[in-house]
């Protein structure tokens, strides 16, 4: 059915003074329970025309909640209904969102995080490389070499590369280092209150001590892979085609490094019961992260809903 572009305002009679109803803010809201951008503007247009269908120019926001519950059960699926309920709990989440995205070289980890963050509208979007980089500028290649290598490469900037596994070796040499920045970044986050997506080859379960921010952040780790080495290979010739600059050859050279390392970042993930997301598809992937994230926020606002009503019935005895 075609909608008038032209189509009168309707006021939310109980939030700012005058404030209109917006397709376009509905639609980056509803983008959050895993919706694809086209989909959720869809979405935004049938939660207008059905507060059209009501009558009047004004609708509270009881009614816009219920209404959008509806549209979304009956368009998209009862799961992205379930979504924007949880999405209410982060909304009212009472200690930031702090999102762990760990993985190999060349798994989409950037990506998904950039569009992660579209969604939550989170601001904070920080490269384990970044880290890398600026402790690169604090210790000379003399002091610590295995930070003046790409992961898959620590292994050769060893001193005395062991006999056994050096890519593993070296990467782990790596990683411990860059969770000292890391972990005063999550600390950083604890202290002010502020939602942060990491994502990078350096965040590896086991690296970073939880248990210093555990009740102050809500942390939500996952681990992305690509199973298919055919498939993860060709991530590398596509981003050469795009990026001019950024040769296709070294990371080719590297791959079977770059194989090693996820294995071993996946029996990481699995030996700490962190979620492991094979990307096979970017949108079936992003909607993955999401609901795990969603999954979390209802688990601690259970815990913390418990917990609450256990010292209100202490306080009553």
């Amino acid at each position: 059915m075609t909608r008038d572009t032209k189509s009168p305002h309707i006021l939310i009679s109980n939030r700012e003074p005058g404030l209109p109803y917006s397709k376009g803010l509905m639609a980056s809201q509803v983008m959050v329970t895993g919706l694809s951008p086209v989909r959720a503007y869809q979405v935004a247009e049938e939660i207008e025309a059905r507060l059209l269908e009501l009558g009047g120019r004004t609708a509270t926001s009881e009614t816009l909640d219920r209404v959008t519950l509806a549209v979304l059960e009956e368009v998209a699926g009862e799961r992205y209904a379930k979504n924007y309920l949880r999405w209410r709990e982060v909304e009212a989440l009472d200690v930031p969102l702090v999102v762990l995205i760990g993985g190999t070289t060349g798994v989409g980890k950037s990506t998904i995080a950039t569009q992660l963050a579209a969604r939550l509208g989170i601001v904070r979007v920080v490269a384990s490389d970044a880290v890398r980089e600026v402790m690169r500028a604090m210790f000379s290649r003399e002091l610590m070499p295995a930070l003046h290598a790409s992961s898959f490469e620590a292994g050769a900037a060893l001193r005395e590369p062991p006999g056994r596994d050096a890519a593993i070796v070296g990467f782990r040499e790596q990683i411990s280092a860059v969770a000292v920045g890391l972990q005063a970044l999550v600390e950083r986050a604890a202290i002010e209150g502020t939602d942060i997506i990491l994502e990078g080859a350096h965040i590896v379960p086991g690296f970073l001590n939880e248990e210093a921010w555990r009740d102050r952040v809500l942390a939500v780790p996952v681990v992305i892979t690509v199973e298919d080495e055919d498939v993860h290979r060709q991530h590398f010739v596509a981003r050469w085609s795009d990026h001019e600059g950024r040769p296709a050859a070294r990371y080719l050279e590297g791959f079977e490094n770059i194989r090693r390392i996820q294995r071993f970042i996946k029996s990481q993930a699995l030996s700490h019961g962190v979620p492991v997301v094979p990307n096979y598809d970017f949108d079936h992937t992003l909607a993955a992260v999401i609901d795990l994230i969603m999954e979390r926020v209802m688990e601690h606002a259970t815990a913390v809903g418990s917990a609450r009503r256990g010292a209100a019935e202490g306080g009553g005895r």
